[in-house]
């Protein structure tokens, strides 16, 4: 089994910036993809941003230059660094780790009101 935990969710005003993490914990393949995924309230789960283990990245269209994804293989912990928000960023977004099955996080909230 694979736990996922994630921190740094919450309020922002447009334009700001918020880091997310998410650290993985259990049985971990070695070879994975780790990534996010949002919810924005009366809509479907979205994926944002996926990050292979060798470090190769893929972002969904509405967040690419303003979004980044990194992942430390040491601390099995997966980031996604949040610039220029905006106000549709606002969701709830929830960390995977696709490897040997898909687990998912509990989601943290991410806010972006002025």
């Amino acid at each position: 089994q694979v736990q996922l935990v994630e921190s740094g969710g919450g309020l922002v005003q447009p334009g700001g910036s918020l880091r997310l993490s998410c650290a993985a914990s259990g049985s971990i393949f070695s070879i994975n993809t780790m990534g996010w995924y949002r919810q924005a309230p009366g809509k479907q789960r979205e994926w944002v941003a996926s990050i292979g283990s060798g470090g190769v990245t893929n972002y969904v269209e509405s967040v690419k230059g303003r979004f980044t994804i990194s992942r430390d293989n040491a601390k099995n912990t997966v980031y996604l660094q949040m610039n220029s928000v905006k106000p549709e960023d606002t969701a709830v977004y929830f960390c995977y780790l696709l490897g040997g099955g898909k687990y998912w996080g509990q989601g943290t909230q991410v806010t972006v009101s002025s």
